[in-house]
């Protein structure tokens, strides 16, 4: 699946750097906008989580229209760091840039330079001839990359972040729609479509208010998504949230789609698609990958459930017995070119999601990374031939 420097060369050629939008001139980006871009490749849409961009020192919206102009893309699911933040959220929302994932941009995640302290049910593994460590059953996927991981924290700390979160539901609960409007002409005027609006956090637990949920669903409308998505429930309220997620989402006709990781399988979707035809799925298949194609591999997942995914993510990560790690595309194990030409050739009208969680390498950036994550996905697109197969 990886493709050679000639190929990645005239890819290239189509399409202008990253270099020439981001850092420049306001000028200059105005003159970008005139040429609109254009990711959706032989029918099908790719777009990005603005996730992707969690490294990039400006997290404004204002910013991260830029990023994804520099990459190419038209299209991306939002999540609400930027959208809340250009809307007037207070100073200090929560969250980690991008959205409330993390800090992220680490430079691990690919194969260790050499053989490290194993934890306990870890053991050592192996990748294209590098030592990397398998990590133990349950244990989370691989060390470093772009992490989620927090350390303890302090009641000080804890206090804090309850009193931010008191403040972001009381403004919440009351704003307008019209800064949420501005910020979607300010996109659909650069070219860029929102087909998807995550709000980490909020729907995560039966404790969210229905006015926080009504202004989640009043913010994907307003944005023109055809979707919000969310992490897959789990746990003892797992149906109960399904329930009223699917109630909600059937009250504001958008649907949520559900996002997995590491506990994604052919069945991790049955309770959901029982529940509500508004209950769809945004499956990760790099993560899929990562837990083992658990009951299929995603081509199967694909064909069985086409009907019910609203957008899917993607990632290369190796499988289990490769230390489930987070690659540069086209040096991990995640048929990504073989998803795409299945989505292609069935004219599947779901957009891809490129989440960038590798290791950024010296001298380059996320825009930088995302670009050439969207040329890989055009060469499988437009049917470049690879230089060498898994």
């Amino acid at each position: 699946m990886a493709y050679t420097r000639r190929e990645f060369g005239k890819l290239a050629l189509a399409g202008l750097p990253a270099a020439a939008i981001v850092g420049r001139t306001e000028s200059i980006f105005g003159a970008f906008l005139q040429a609109k871009p254009n990711s959706l490749i032989n029918g099908v849409q790719i777009g990005t989580i603005t996730y992707s961009y969690r490294s990039m020192p400006d997290q404004s919206a204002e910013a991260t229209l830029k990023y994804i102009l520099g990459s190419g893309l038209s299209a991306v699911e939002l999540m609400d760091g930027p959208a809340e933040n250009f809307a007037g959220a207070p100073s200090g929302r929560g969250g980690g840039p991008g959205g409330g994932r993390g800090a992220g941009g680490a430079r691990g995640g690919g194969a260790q330079a050499g053989p490290p302290e194993l934890r306990e049910g870890e053991k050592m593994g192996s990748w294209n001839g590098q030592p990397c460590v398998i990590p133990a059953p349950g244990g989370g996927g691989a060390r470093g990359g772009g992490g989620r991981g927090r350390g303890q924290v302090t009641p000080e700390q804890q206090a804090e972040q309850e009193e931010r979160a008191r403040k972001l539901k009381e403004w919440r609960t009351s704003a307008s729609m019209d800064r949420f409007k501005q910020l979607r002409k300010m996109f659909n005027d650069a070219g860029v479509t929102i087909y998807a609006y995550k709000s980490d956090g909020m729907q995560k637990n039966m404790q969210t208010s229905d006015e926080e949920l009504e202004y989640l669903f009043n913010v994907a409308s307003t944005l023109g998504a055809t979707h919000t998505t969310m992490e897959l429930p789990g746990g003892p309220d797992a149906e109960a949230m399904l329930k009223r997620m699917a109630q909600f989402a059937e009250k504001h006709k958008v649907p949520v789609a559900y996002h997995t990781h590491l506990q994604g399988s052919m069945t991790a979707f049955d309770q959901a698609f029982a529940i509500s035809k508004w209950n769809l799925s945004n499956a990760d298949f790099g993560h899929w990958v990562a837990a083992g194609n658990v009951g299929g591999t995603p081509m199967q997942f694909l064909e069985k459930h086409h009907d019910r995914i609203a957008s899917f993510h993607l990632k290369d990560r190796t499988t289990p017995e490769h230390c489930a790690l987070n690659l540069p595309w086209g040096t991990g194990e995640t048929p990504i070119k073989e998803i795409l030409q299945l989505v292609k050739k069935n004219k599947w009208k779901m957009p891809a999601s490129i989440e960038l969680e590798y290791a950024i390498p010296e001298g380059s950036d996320a825009v930088k990374e995302v670009r050439k994550c969207f040329d890989f996905c055009r060469a499988a697109l437009e049917g470049q031939s690879t230089s060498a197969s898994r």
